[in-house]
């Protein structure tokens, strides 16, 4: 290669150097001599494509020459090609304005890439021959040239490169780099556009630009400086990338400061975090992969190992706080931020895939969504526990619904809307867990899964999975819990109401949501409905009961005749249950509406018929309308309106409530 004749000082070796030209330190006449080099060089310009055909013809004579001891006459047309070329270079130095260089490709931009490319060709093609001989000379020339001209290409190369934000332009997300589009047979091709879409898209580069990148890259590899040409893009690449990520307002956490913040603050981090990563999923990476494929298309090895580094170096950085996060303390509120730090981490993978050498970093970061899941498990089992230790003393005024029972169903909900996520999730850890037959999780969880399939439980589903029997699980404890505060109220009926309450609550939760009812399925709300029926039931036996003896036919004669002792008795009797049941009963809360109109319904369909038959028959042997003013206290029709205030929670006889 070109760089084995040269020192580490840019000196020439193995043959002497060539001369230097005189120059002059009068401005004018270097000014003279310019103009006199490019209007010689302007009589060559004009048949450029002759002075090119010569040129490769000459390098395919050097190539052929079997005798390398003995090269053919370097002809003159190569210190006049290195001239055109230095004239160029010297063109470019002098200019004031450096922007003009991103301006679009134009013909004589093209010679000069084209030109550079062959001059690459033309040394490597000298440099076979050995030092001392005739090439030397023309060797040295065309090296020092050509180092030149790869200066110039770098620099031109980075400025490029660092020109996107300045650029403005629109890149449309059906567009692409691709230099299959860009470059057709070395002529410049238009992206296609779609006129659906306007968004501006990363990199927005213009496809001339990368046309000119793509070129630069391509002739920089060919003269040997594929290190130089990697290494400006790698740096600009990633400078750009770091921008990006402040523009997102994310930026490097260390560990202890994470372990150290407050939840609100971390939320906050947690936020940009997701929009970060989502970011590079979506638009970072694809665009950085697009981007080095075209400018890398002859190179597709430079092109993945120089994506794989960058990718790496914002990963490992997106990885480290993902992995500190884990690292804080549990808490039931931070699932859901676990949950979207584990599903926009899934979402990465497939924007590096196959890009990375040997999939590592694949591997780092499925080990971070790992941990993140095993994290979601333990928030669950944590879960368990605080339904377990959630211990009450004083019971809910009225029997209304449990603070507890709201909480841990739209806990249980807002999860489901997770399912898919969390079903993979308990997936993996059942997996993980039946990989160690002595862990206590696979003891839990395996035979469970078997009793379920084994002994028809309430809540087996068509589709058994380790997340359905995690839900299952809680909901039994659920259950559990609320039995045990429903012996906190002294009246059965009332008891039956919380748990009537309670029950429909979540029989409503579970069918109000897709989600958690897929999960637990239909054969679960159904026998969770007649559990619910059967607190109903219960609570009827227990608060109508007696009213319905009372009001029984059965005992009211004696020898044929009634009597009216007991027909006193037993209106007095009915007024004081009735007057009890209203003003207890009025307090008790039953906020689910259609449970409330089910609840009045049903009660008047029991005690109406009962009392208005007991009314009609035995009402006429009361001996005057005194005394049946006396003992009669309701008609028919007033029932029915008194049992309309039950269940409304009237507060104004809340304090003389009983439990």
């Amino acid at each position: 290669m070109v760089k084995n004749h040269l020192d580490k000082n840019g000196s020439f070796t193995g043959s002497p150097k060539p001369p230097h030209p005189t120059t002059s330190t009068d401005p004018h006449s270097r000014k003279s001599s310019q103009e006199e080099l490019d209007h010689s060089l302007n009589h060559h310009n004009e048949d450029v494509k002759k002075l090119s055909d010569d040129i490769d013809r000459f390098i395919d004579e050097l190539s052929t020459c079997q005798d390398k001891s003995n090269p053919p006459e370097v002809p003159e047309i190569i210190e006049t090609f290195s001239k055109i070329i230095e004239s160029k270079i010297s063109k470019h130095n002098t200019c004031e304005n450096s922007s003009t260089r991103l301006c679009k490709m134009t013909e004589e931009d093209n010679f000069f890439v084209e030109a550079v490319s062959r001059l690459s060709k033309l040394t490597n093609s000298l440099s076979e021959f050995p030092s001392g001989s005739t090439t030397t000379r023309s060797l040295n020339r065309t090296s020092m040239v050509l180092q030149r001209a790869m200066t110039l290409m770098e620099e031109e190369f980075r400025a490029l490169l660092e020109d996107s934000s300045s650029s403005h332009v629109k890149v449309y997300k059906n567009s692409s780099f691709n230099s299959n589009r860009l470059l057709v047979d070395g002529e410049l091709c238009s992206l296609t556009l779609s006129e659906s879409s306007g968004e501006e898209e990363y990199p927005s580069f213009p496809p001339d630009r990368v046309t000119r990148m793509n070129r630069i890259a391509s002739t920089m590899i060919m003269a040997g400086n594929e290190t130089e040409c990697c290494q400006v893009y790698s740096i600009t690449r990633r400078n750009a990338c770091i921008e990006q990520m402040k523009k997102l307002e994310f930026e490097k956490i260390n560990m202890e400061d994470v372990q150290r913040m407050q939840w609100d603050s971390l939320e906050g981090e947690i936020a940009r975090w997701i929009r970060a990563v989502k970011s590079c999923s979506t638009t970072l990476f694809p665009g950085e992969k697009r981007l080095g494929d075209s400018v890398f298309s002859e190179s597709p090895m430079n092109s993945q190992s120089l994506f794989s580094n960058l990718a790496r170096a914002i990963v490992i950085q997106l990885l480290d706080f993902a992995e500190a996060v884990t690292m804080t303390k549990r808490s039931e509120e931070k699932l859901f931020k676990y949950l979207d730090m584990y599903e926009a981490l899934r979402d990465l993978i497939p924007s590096i895939e196959n890009s990375c050498s040997k999939n590592e970093l694949n591997s780092e970061i499925q080990a971070t969504i790992d941990r993140l899941g095993e994290s979601a498990v333990s928030i669950f089992s944590d879960f368990e526990n605080s339904i377990n230790k959630d211990v009450a003393r004083t019971p809910v005024p009225g029997g209304a619904v449990h603070p507890l029972t709201r909480y841990v169903m739209n806990y249980l909900k807002y999860a489901c809307e997770y399912k898919i996520t969390l079903e993979h999730i308990f997936q993996q850890h059942v997996k993980f867990e039946e990989s160690n037959a002595n862990s206590p999780a696979n003891a839990k969880l395996k035979p469970t899964l078997e009793v379920e399939a084994e002994n028809d439980s309430p809540h087996c589903n068509s589709e058994t999975t380790p997340f359905s029997i995690q839900l299952v699980t809680i909901m039994d404890l659920l259950d559990t819990n609320l039995e045990a505060k429903s012996n906190l109220y002294r009246d059965p009926a009332l008891r039956d109401i919380f748990l009537m309450n309670n029950g429909r609550y979540i029989l409503q939760k579970v069918k109000g949501s897709a989600e958690i009812h897929q999960v637990m399925g239909d054969t679960w709300c159904r026998r969770r409905s007649t559990i619910v029926r059967h607190y109903h039931k219960n609570y009827q036996r227990e608060t109508f009961g007696k009213v319905l003896q009372i009001l029984t036919h059965d005992g009211m004669q004696v020898n044929g005749k009634v009597v009216k002792t007991t027909v006193k008795e037993r209106f007095k009797n009915f007024n004081a249950i009735f007057d009890e049941i209203h003003r207890s009963q009025s307090t008790w809360v039953v906020s689910d509406e259609q449970l409330q109109s089910e609840l009045r319904v049903s009660i008047s369909a029991l005690v109406i018929p009962a009392y208005r038959s007991f009314f009609g028959r035995f009402r006429q042997y009361l001996d005057n309308a005194k005394q049946a003013e006396k003992y009669i206290k309701y008609q028919p029709e007033d029932i029915e309106i008194l049992i309309d205030d039950f269940f409304d929670g009237n507060s104004t006889s809340m304090a003389r409530r009983k439990t």
